[in-house]
Formats: structure tokens, C-alpha cells, sequence
């Protein structure tokens, strides 16, 4: 019997490195990059622990919030917390000075009161592994505060084996739900936003729903099938929440050329008007006033000859008119 049980621990641990990890973060590997984990309920974090997965955990960092961090002599002066005070629930680890031996699995293992142990597992990978999302298939905008559904549906007919939706940004990639529907099983991501989805066994299309939109929602989102037969399909959605006071990129997007066009229209029709004004400026007073009064001559023919008399005396000459009292013409 004891034979057989150091053969049975002699096998776990050969077999329990070749285990699938599933990962809820991807992380491009950068000189300076940062792990993100953020507890998204108000529970109490009693202790955090961050590891890199190895053949065995191998502790990088430990945080307690009545006697603080430290961190592994391995990891000295290469890493940090991000935000380390006492009342706060985000974990984030990040390094400075990173390098390909930095590549791999980490896992931040948080425990909380009353809930236990929470976990999130982050994958660096080099830069060009990284993937890159492509250009969005569909746009959609929003103002805060909506509800927002995100739906794609696959091309194919066949029956769907496995759904995810990720959220891509220049740096990471976090998935926010993973669907395995050939064996009923669904991954909710540690995503510190809430997310809402459904994966059910025949469905035929997919959406994550997003309560309450701020800024920080607005990127890429991409939805993957795969299908019974294997083949895999992506898609690419881009999601802007606005400010709420900016309309015209909303508006040009709706109304497309007739938007366009009435841009146009008020551009020239400004222009215009700004060239008359500077014209206008331009003029002298006596100018403007030769004008003014030749339209008047122009009007009164009959009481007064077009071109004013001149007494030779260099004196200015005014015209009798009630339109000009005694405005002075020009001198002679």
C-alpha cells in the first residue's frame, strides 16, 4: 500500500503541470507593465498573495493590511504595489525593468471575509504574441448611464461548442465570459466590471450587456464562436460612450452625407460673411461715406447736383440734407 501511494504522488506530480490553466487576463510583455487585480466586491481582504506558476507556485509578493507588503528577494527592486493602502482592494502588481524571463503564468490569490479565497490568473506573453484585435466590424454609441447590449451571431448554422467574449485594449486583453457548451460549463472572468451574458446549450447568437456605461467601457469588444465542425468565427465591435455633451460625432454618423453637407454649408456661408466684415474694415470713413452719399444723390437728383460745388477755398463743404447734417464732403 505504501508503494502504491508514493507512485500515485510520483504521478500528480508529473501530471498536475501538464493540467490546462485557464486565464482571465492576457498581459503584452513591456519594459514597464502592470498586472491588474482589483477585488469587485466590497468584502474585506484579509491577505494577498501574488505567484507565479511554475512546475510549483513560486511566491513573488505578499500583502497584509496591518503589516503590509513584502516583497520575494528573487523580485527585489523589480516590482511593487501599485496601490498599497490599507482600505483599498486593488492589488495591482507592476514591474519595472521586465524581461523575457518574465514571461509566464502569475496568479493574485486574494482572501476575503466572509467569502474566502478569490483568485484571478494573468498570462504574459511577448509583444509579438500578442494578437491583434483587427478593425471593428460594428460601431455602436452611447451616452453614461445606459444599459448597453453588445449581440453577434455566427455565420454558420452548425451547433455552437464554445463562446467567449473578450474586451481588447493596447496592452492586455480580459475575458469577460468563456462558454463550453458541448460539456455545460461557463467561465466567468475576475473582470472587475460587471458583466452580464448568457450560455446556454443551443443558442444561436451571443451578448454581454453592459449596466450603466461610463468612459472607461468605450473600447473593443470581440466575440468568438466555435462550432461543432470546428470552424471559428470572431467579431469585432467598437463601443464609445460620449461625454454626454459632445453630439456631432453621433450625429455624423447617423445622418452620414446629409451631416456632412450641412457642415459644409455653414463653413462657407461663415467664410463669407467673415471676408464682407474684413472688406467692410477696410474702408476709409470717407469712402464709406462717398458711397452712402452717392446712393443718396442717386435718390434725390432733382435737389442737388451730383458733383458738390467747391468755393476754391480749401474749406470743407457740407451737404444740406436732413439724411446728412452736416457731414463733411471732402476737401477741394
Amino acid at each position: 500500500m505504501d508503494h502504491l501511494t508514493f507512485l500515485l504522488a510520483i504521478l500528480y506530480v508529473y501530471t498536475a503541470p501538464c493540467e490546462e490553466i485557464s486565464w482571465d487576463t492576457t498581459v503584452k510583455l513591456a519594459k514597464n507593465m502592470s498586472l491588474e487585480c482589483v477585488y469587485p466586491l466590497a468584502d474585506s481582504v484579509t491577505q494577498i498573495e501574488w505567484f507565479k506558476i511554475k512546475t510549483e507556485r513560486e511566491s513573488v509578493a505578499i500583502f497584509n493590511p496591518m503589516f503590509r507588503g513584502i516583497i520575494r528577494k528573487a523580485y527585489a527592486d523589480r516590482v511593487y504595489f501599485s496601490n498599497h493602502t490599507a482600505a483599498s482592494n486593488d492589488m495591482t502588481l507592476t514591474f519595472y525593468n521586465a524581461s523575457e524571463a518574465d514571461v509566464g503564468f502569475y496568479s493574485c490569490f486574494l482572501h476575503t471575509f466572509p467569502f474566502g479565497a478569490w483568485e484571478k490568473v494573468i498570462r504574459v506573453v511577448p509583444s509579438d504574441s500578442f494578437e491583434d484585435a483587427g478593425p471593428p466590424n460594428s460601431q455602436m454609441v452611447s451616452e453614461p448611464g445606459k444599459n448597453i447590449t453588445l449581440t453577434c451571431q455566427p455565420k454558420e448554422k452548425s451547433l455552437l461548442e464554445e463562446v467567449s467574449w473578450e474586451k481588447i485594449q493596447p496592452q492586455q486583453i480580459d475575458v469577460l465570459i468563456s462558454c463550453n457548451l458541448s460539456h455545460g460549463r461557463s467561465y466567468t472572468s475576475k473582470y472587475p466590471r460587471q458583466i452580464l451574458s448568457n450560455c446556454s446549450h443551443g443558442m444561436k447568437k451571443a451578448f454581454v450587456t453592459i449596466p450603466n456605461v461610463t468612459g472607461s467601457d468605450s473600447g473593443l469588444y470581440r466575440c468568438g464562436f466555435k462550432a461543432s465542425t470546428g470552424e471559428k468565427e470572431t467579431f469585432v465591435m467598437r463601443l464609445t460612450v460620449t461625454d454626454g455633451e459632445t453630439k456631432t460625432p453621433h450625429i455624423l454618423f447617423v445622418s452620414g452625407g446629409a451631416g456632412l453637407l450641412s457642415v459644409i454649408l455653414i463653413i462657407t456661408v461663415t467664410v463669407i460673411t467673415y471676408k464682407r466684415r474684413r472688406r467692410q474694415q477696410q474702408r476709409g470713413p470717407f469712402k464709406d461715406f462717398w458711397i452712402t452719399q452717392n446712393r443718396a444723390a442717386n435718390n434725390y437728383r432733382n435737389t442737388f447736383p451730383a458733383n458738390p460745388p467747391s468755393d476754391g477755398a480749401g474749406e470743407d463743404i457740407y451737404v444740406n440734407h436732413p439724411t446728412f447734417s452736416r457731414v463733411p464732403r471732402a476737401r477741394v
